[in-house]
């Protein structure tokens, strides 16, 4: 994570403590449909597969991220786990924008606050890799809400971190999934994590997709 200006002293441990309580809903999410391989797209520096590898019940983990920093850190992270003959945890370089057809078939994918780093124009790109090829049993995603930032101190139009490309309110958010899922033969259930708003809703937006076939 990534903080600037004035706001972010006062701000920061409340951001961390809903980051971190985030990957936790993430990580006890997908553990409850039962999964064993599962798919971290945009895996950052590692945080939710350290949760992931530490739990038996996940026997083929793959990270990918395109940020060569961010990878370097996850690996030093995790490097115990990557280890060995057969190890279960893989870190790949490369954007869930593009086609890896030797990630098709996974049981799971998290994608956790990664979307709102891609450009707009590679939105389409996302659609096809992620849900046209490798076609995840169940996909989560994670999103944040551009209604909440006032909460967090924001001004009109301000980004919760520098390279966010864009952040969606909760109505573009389930127009966009929802057409995913359509588009692409997945049953979709919208909601939102962390303190809640009468108002602005959640600060964070989820998305939980099942492939219908």
């Amino acid at each position: 994570m990534h903080f600037d200006g004035a706001w972010s002293q006062a701000m920061m441990p409340r951001m961390t403590s809903l980051h971190e309580a985030r990957l936790d809903h993430a990580f006890h999410r997908i553990k409850a449909t039962g999964a064993s391989r599962i798919l971290d797209l945009g895996c950052g520096s590692g945080a939710l597969l350290y949760r992931l590898v530490r739990d038996e019940q996940f026997e083929d983990i793959v990270g990918v991220e395109a940020s060569g920093r961010s990878l370097l850190q996850a690996r030093n992270m995790l490097s115990g786990y990557l280890e060995g003959r057969s190890p279960r945890l893989r870190l790949i370089r490369g954007s869930y924008a593009d086609p890896q057809r030797s990630l098709t078939g996974f049981d799971a994918a998290a994608m956790v606050e990664t979307i709102e780093h891609v450009k707009p124009g590679a939105l389409s790109s996302v659609e096809r890799a992620v849900f046209g090829q490798m076609r995840p049993g169940v996909v989560l995603m994670t999103t944040p809400n551009r209604e909440y930032n006032p909460l967090f101190g924001l001004a009109p139009g301000e980004l919760r971190e520098q390279d966010h490309k864009f952040e969606w309110d909760r109505a573009k958010f389930r127009s966009w999934i929802a057409g995913v899922a359509c588009r692409n033969g997945y049953r979709v259930t919208t909601d939102g994590f962390g303190d809640y708003d009468p108002e602005f809703g959640h600060p964070t937006q989820t998305a939980f997709l099942e492939r219908l076939d």
